[in-house]
């Protein structure tokens, strides 16, 4: 169907929704992303913009804000989290992965979307959304109704159009937190990102924005429920008596952290439905992820490009949006399935992480290769060919 002129609405300023905004105004749509928030700010961290998501960016027209905003990855390292010893290391370097600033990756679609003709529009609530007429329907905080001709939930976990679509999702705790924070980098800290693992709990860390920052992500095996909040701020000293028994190091950057986030970790079910009549969801509204592969970010960007090759190549809405879960369900399904598995890999206990240890120390000495070359399935693959 040509795209020319259609009237397409957007709900959410993410990462997901400015990457499909400007794919479908690039296509000649006319876009306009409602986001609740009263201004694109500064948060979040960091992540990792591997090569299926730098594709992309750069099939978008931004691969080189993309370098600007980036740092080229030289490997990721894991390492015994208790004495910082290396227990494998993977080659990244010349391969496109990138570490940026979520806030920079931000900046840089929202600034690709109104350069493509894109309105977004702040401080816009959802109430309500209906698909039982010819079109959908949706209602504002402040009592405005709009009724577009395509309606895209990139609104996040907690979708108010994948609840109109499937109902009310009943996720639950997986027993971990993570806590986030963003330190000053020491000078010349490599671009390399370290998982450092210990029992029932890891450190992910590297540099940002030209190794002037530090990048912490800390995650703890727990019984007690936190709240699934991006926004819930915690006492530095609990990270820090979480991760005492960890390396000289790690507790080195953790002793300068003064602001830190805290937030549960909940499974969600990746949606049965993504799409109804005129309307479609994509990116953690239709398949949330854990974050233990960084591939959040990066499974948002290939939706955005799916979904606006979808909608430019079926006669109707109805046939791209079929087609597009079709297309992307299975290896979402199958990213999502990664992630927690990593996360049980890196929290082993006695006698079982030593093994796993010693395991991948041989491996990576008799074929360095062999780790990195499992992941070509999920690194190697290009929605945009």
């Amino acid at each position: 169907m040509s795209l020319i002129g259609q009237s397409v609405t957007v709900i959410g300023a993410g990462i997901a929704g400015l990457a499909v905004a400007r794919a479908l105004a690039l296509r000649g749509a006319g876009v306009t992303v409602l986001e609740q928030a009263d201004a694109i700010r500064e948060v979040g961290a960091g992540l990792q913009i591997s090569p299926n998501g730098a594709a992309v960016l750069r099939a978008l027209g931004l691969g080189e804000a993309l370098d600007r905003a980036g740092t080229a990855a030289e490997a990721v390292i894991l390492r015994d989290g208790l004495t910082d010893d290396p227990v494998l290391r993977l080659d990244m370097a010349g391969r496109g992965f990138r570490l940026v600033h979520r806030a920079d990756l931000i900046a840089l679609l929202a600034a690709g979307a109104r350069a493509a003709g894109v309105q977004i529009l702040f401080l816009q609530k959802i109430d309500s959304i209906e698909l039982s007429g010819p079109r959908p329907a949706l209602v504002t905080a402040q009592g405005t109704r709009m009724e577009p001709g395509l309606l895209i939930g990139a609104d996040g976990l907690h979708s108010r159009l994948r609840a109109t679509l499937n109902g009310p999702a009943v996720p639950f705790f997986t027993n971990q937190v993570a806590w986030r924070a963003v330190l000053p980098a020491e000078p010349g800290s490599p671009a390399v990102a370290e998982v450092h693992m210990g029992p029932g709990r890891h450190l992910v860390s590297y540099p940002l924005r030209g190794g002037t920052l530090r990048n912490i992500v800390a995650v703890e095996e727990r019984s007690r429920w936190t709240e699934e909040s991006w926004s819930l701020r915690d006492d530095p000293m609990e990270l820090r008596l979480a991760f005492a028994g960890f390396s000289p190091r790690v507790r080195g950057w953790l002793d300068r952290i003064e602001d830190v986030h805290l937030w549960g970790l909940f499974r969600h079910p990746v949606a049965p439905r993504w799409h109804g009549s005129h309307s479609v969801i994509l990116g953690d509204a239709a398949h949330p992820t854990l974050p233990f592969l960084a591939q959040g970010a990066n499974m948002a960007l290939e939706d955005a490009w799916v979904l606006a090759e979808c909608l430019a190549g079926h006669d109707t809405p109805e046939a791209a949006f079929a087609a597009f879960q079709a297309a992307r369900a299975p290896r979402c399904a199958r990213i999502v399935a990664a992630s927690g598995a990593n996360a049980r890999a890196y929290h082993l206990h006695s006698p079982w992480r030593e093994a796993a240890h010693l395991g991948l120390r041989v491996g990576g000495k008799l074929a360095p290769g062999l780790a990195l070359g499992r992941l070509d399935w999920l690194y190697g693959h290009d929605v945009t060919t």
